[in-house]
């Protein structure tokens, strides 16, 4: 198999974190006979620093030329003065979403194993098991909704606009994603408040009813998601929901499983192309240390060869690397070891 994989590094930890994903994909590459041409391009902070532009054109120019794209992380205090439009978080990543037809986040979430203890939720809990898919849609709602401040600087208006053919999109994708796992999707909205949630509440029952009837579904308003994934985690499979829902669902669904240094995250449109990053940020606190934890950006890489380019032997393979890594005590600084960054990523490799 040949492919043309763009790394973006971006700021922070991104440019250490996306040294081992790079290492772990070019033994993958050797091991099973392919040719992953991977070249670097500069986005967020980084890319703002050598040319004033967040995401200057050659390297938008650059994903879209390629295969897929995997990205470390943007953005830091460092930048947080910049007009909000220019913020990395907004003029890279927000851009890219929309440039690249990124309208499907999923984001896994589950406990390994060997840090069950690092989990806060009680042992019980966790002993009932947490193994989840948060299908998060991206490219509409409040984020892509158009913001208002008035002129005397007194009031200010979000809109959170959603249309049928946008929420119909992404339900497919989440019960597609169920009938590959354990066949039950759980849709959130705040349908008893919000019109959109009604239209969205209406819209998936509808595809479900046509489409899905082979898989299960249950609504849950967002506040009641947010307590149930600490009450009891194990009732879901898929869960659906709109873009900031998702945004905030999936953070809290990171920190329950011990660290948000194990968690990956796939962009996708609808022909397989995907954007592929950890969901930490960029962590400025620890750059250039050698502490971070590449974990998350190597099982991005994994959820890449599976998503965009069919290679599920190759996927489950760092899956089970990185399972053996930590079921051998082999553990960064966030997971309570001594590991440096560069050394975990060698440890995958060698469990290859």
């Amino acid at each position: 198999m040949k492919a043309k994989i763009a790394v973006t590094p971006g700021d922070g930890i991104g440019p250490e974190i996306v040294a081992e994903a790079v290492k772990v994909l070019k033994a993958v590459a050797e091991k099973y006979g392919h040719d992953l041409a991977m070249e670097t391009h500069l986005v967020g902070g980084a890319a703002y620093d050598q040319c004033g532009d967040c995401l200057p054109e050659e390297s938008l120019a650059a994903c879209k030329a390629a295969d897929a794209v995997l990205l470390g992380a943007v953005g830091g205090p460092k930048y947080d003065k910049l007009p909000g439009p220019q913020r990395p978080e907004k003029r890279a990543l927000l851009t890219l979403r929309k440039e690249l037809g990124l309208f499907a986040n999923m984001r896994p979430a589950k406990v390994w194993a060997p840090l069950k203890s690092a989990s806060p939720l009680k042992p019980e809990i966790i002993d009932s098991g947490l193994d989840l898919l948060v299908v998060r849609e991206l490219t509409g709602g409040v984020y892509f909704g158009r913001h208002e401040r008035a002129a005397d600087g007194q009031s200010a208006l979000d809109l959170m606009p959603y249309s049928v053919a946008e929420i119909s999109r992404i339900a497919r994708v989440a019960f597609e994603a169920a009938r590959k796992r354990r066949g039950r999707v759980t849709s959130i909205d705040k349908a008893n408040v919000l019109e959109t949630s009604r239209l969205w509440r209406e819209t998936v029952t509808r595809i479900r009813e046509e489409e899905y009837a082979d898989i299960e579904l249950d609504h849950m308003y967002v506040d009641n998601g947010a307590m149930q994934l600490v009450r009891a985690p194990q009732h879901f499979d898929v869960i659906l929901t709109e873009n900031m829902f998702g945004d905030i669902l999936s953070d809290e669904a990171s920190q329950i499983t011990g660290s948000i240094g194990m968690l990956p995250s796939a962009s996708l449109r609808s022909d397989g192309f995907g954007l592929y990053e950890p969901i930490h940020g960029s962590a400025p606190d620890i750059a250039g240390q050698d502490i971070a934890n590449p974990l998350a950006t190597i099982l991005s890489a994994a959820m890449m060869l599976k998503h965009s380019f069919g290679l599920t032997e190759e996927s489950d393979a760092i899956e089970r690397a990185v399972g053996r890594v930590l079921a051998d005590g082999i553990l960064t600084k966030d997971l309570g070891g001594t590991v440096k960054c560069s050394e975990m990523g060698q440890a995958v490799i060698e469990r290859l």
